[in-house]
């Protein structure tokens, strides 16, 4: 299929597939998960390679972070699927006594999916999990950066759907500006706050639904209390994990200034022991994507403020793990999101010190908090809010498929993953079935002083 033939008709094509009522299914939406897992178990080795290709990620972190959480999440949603799709009956209003009520799970009919390029294989394929569980139809529209994962993708959904159901839209043949100017039903996307605005501008012009699933700067917060070692090692692991291109990532340290030595010391530690004395030459080390994205990167380095790290290869499109020490917000490196093995360290004293950097750059999509005093977690907890997070852990929050993954005001709008993915990719819709058996004649006018009491008797009751 070449994109000659053109997105106007295969968006023709799925609305006439999607209106024949066949993705409403739920027989034929488990049945699609099941040939995804499969297509998905078939070209295992390809996306691995690919991916490998585009991020250095070897075969154990690309299957944890890309090709696992994929499999979980079918091999759950298939067994509750049909249960999550019957309508849900729900308590009947005391005004209408005899009816019934029910919540319907409608599919919003043609979604438009645009995910980015640090994990490229799972957040263009998670929430397609999500669209095709809706019973919706799908143009997924994968980043032009990471093009080897994106052309599997395509080779993939190509072989195993038809694309009056599934179609992947590759490389700049079709600009997101130019998808953005047709017609869906909904839009995923997943992406930076810059461009995320720009969806929801194309949105707004047809009122067209979405998620957008965005970033921001979010902190880290090692208290006093902390276990100072372990903090260290789910620090290091979290902020490098995919070379520091994760938007959960820690974005930056706000640590107590009596620890922070200690801090930095372990941090070192767990450096050298996961990438080696020397991480530019470790085979299992992660790059940058491309050559715009690594100078962007090594320009929010202070040289002045390292403490551990700072070299480069330009060849390789490595940049080793950095901690910058005595950092304050005038700092670039606290101006936008890192997405880089940049590790920040801003010191506190005073607890309040601590909110007061967060309101910097508030509604992060994560928060990492390292205590072990439940009042402060618990303070802290209800004080900032963010999209989701972890204490006395990082990223594995977005493992967990039972709690809703996604940001607030800047960092995103709506969630997804497991039952949360379901909802996301359906309408709710609200059906009262009345009988006649039962009519109160008050309720009708003229309306008399007698009805207006018995109106009120009803709702104060």
């Amino acid at each position: 299929m070449h994109e000659s033939i053109g997105i106007g008709e295969i968006i023709k094509k799925q609305r006439t597939f999607f209106e024949s009522g066949k993705t409403k299914n739920v027989n034929f939406r488990i049945k699609q998960l099941s040939i995804l897992k499969n297509a998905i178990e078939e070209f295992e080795d390809e996306i691995l390679n690919s991916i490998y290709k585009d991020l250095n990620k070897v075969k154990f972190e690309a299957y944890e972070t890309e090709i696992g959480l994929v499999i979980s999440e079918i091999n759950s949603v298939k067994k509750k699927l049909s249960r999550w799709a019957k309508p849900q009956r729900v308590k009947s209003s005391i005004l209408n006594p005899g009816a019934k009520a029910y919540i319907y799970k409608d599919p919003h009919g043609l979604c438009l999916i645009m995910s980015p390029w640090n994990y490229p294989f799972y957040l263009t394929i998670a929430p397609l999990v999500g669209a095709i569980m809706g019973g919706n139809c799908a143009i997924v529209k994968p980043s032009r950066f990471s093009e080897n994962t994106t052309k599997t993708i395509k080779k993939m959904i190509d072989k195993y759907f038809d694309e009056e159901y599934i179609y992947v839209v590759f490389g700049e043949h079709v600009s997101n500006q130019y998808l953005l100017t047709k017609e869906f039903d909904y839009i995923f996307f997943t992406g930076s706050p810059t461009i995320g605005k720009k969806v929801m501008e194309a949105a707004a012009k047809n009122l067209t639904p979405l998620t957008l699933e965005l970033g921001g700067k979010s902190p880290t917060i090692v208290h006093k209390s902390a276990n100072i070692n372990k903090s260290a090692k789910k620090i290091v692991w979290g902020k490098l994990i995919n070379g520091g291109q994760t938007c959960i990532a820690p974005d930056y340290i706000i640590v107590h200034k009596d620890i922070k030595k200690q801090l930095i010391e372990n941090m070192e530690r767990y450096i050298r022991e996961f990438y080696e004395e020397e991480p530019l030459m470790c085979n299992h080390y992660p790059k940058i994507i491309n050559e715009k994205h690594f100078n962007r990167i090594l320009g929010l380095i202070n040289k002045e403020k390292i403490v551990y790290g700072g070299k480069y290869d330009e060849e390789k499109l490595k940049i080793e793990p950095t901690i910058l020490d005595y950092v304050n917000m005038d700092d670039n490196v606290m101006k936008e999101e890192i997405f880089g093995p940049i590790i920040p360290l801003i010191e506190y004293e005073k607890e309040e010190e601590i909110f007061e950097i967060i309101e910097h750059n508030k509604y992060p999509l994560a928060l990492y908090i390292f205590s072990e005093d439940n009042n402060f977690v618990d303070k802290t907890l209800d004080k900032v809010s963010f999209g989701g997070g972890c204490v006395n852990d990082t990223i594995m929050h977005i493992t967990n498929e039972n709690i809703p993954f996604g940001g607030v005001r800047n960092s995103g709008i709506g969630s997804y993953h497991g039952y949360n993915s379901f909802r996301t990719f359906t309408h709710e819709k609200s059906v009262v079935k009345s009988t006649f058996a039962i009519d109160f004649s008050f309720m009708y006018p003229p309306y008399t002083e007698k009805a207006f009491r018995i109106m009120k008797k009803i709702f104060n009751r």
